[in-house]
């Protein structure tokens, strides 16, 4: 394993736009651009109070990011716990089969048990192999289905 895993700070949103881009080239359907307006609510997220309990992690090779995880904590009045929604989990295709994701996901895992979070939701992509990959992940189940709700 030549990469190392590293927080997703504001000093490093550059790199997170090299990645993206990088990302863009190597696969050209996301649905949306790396534009300027992107890159300025990113910018503002980092220094916007309601991002605190947000993690985000990057896993380098050299000074190359070759994929990040998100997450958002959920807290709720309905048990009083909180849970953990993974929002985006992501390895450059060039990098893929190497144990990035996986590392990235043990990474997350281990910070989320130190904020006594004992659940993390996911949805799941519907492209194959982001299927394949969290049929794969150790300690998970499969249970619900998602939807996505606009919010007019």
């Amino acid at each position: 394993m030549a990469f190392r895993i590293r927080a997703y700070t504001a000093e490093r949103i550059e790199d997170v736009l090299r990645f993206e881009r990088e990302l863009r080239q190597e696969e050209s359907d996301w649905g949306w651009e790396i534009d300027e307006a992107y890159a300025a609510r990113v910018r503002a997220s980092f220094s916007d109070p309601a991002f605190a309990d947000s993690i985000s992690l990057l896993a380098y090779e050299g000074e190359r990011v070759l994929g990040r995880i998100d997450c958002a904590m959920i807290k709720s009045h309905f048990d009083g716990s909180t849970k953990a929604y993974l929002d985006w989990i992501c390895v450059l295709k060039s990098a893929r089969h190497r144990g990035v994701a996986q590392a990235l996901l043990a990474e997350l895992r281990a910070r989320l048990r130190e904020r006594q979070v004992d659940t993390l939701i996911a949805l799941t992509a519907a492209n194959e192999e982001a299927q394949r990959f969290y049929k794969h992940v150790p300690r998970s189940l499969m249970r619900d289905t998602g939807i996505w709700i606009d919010v007019p």
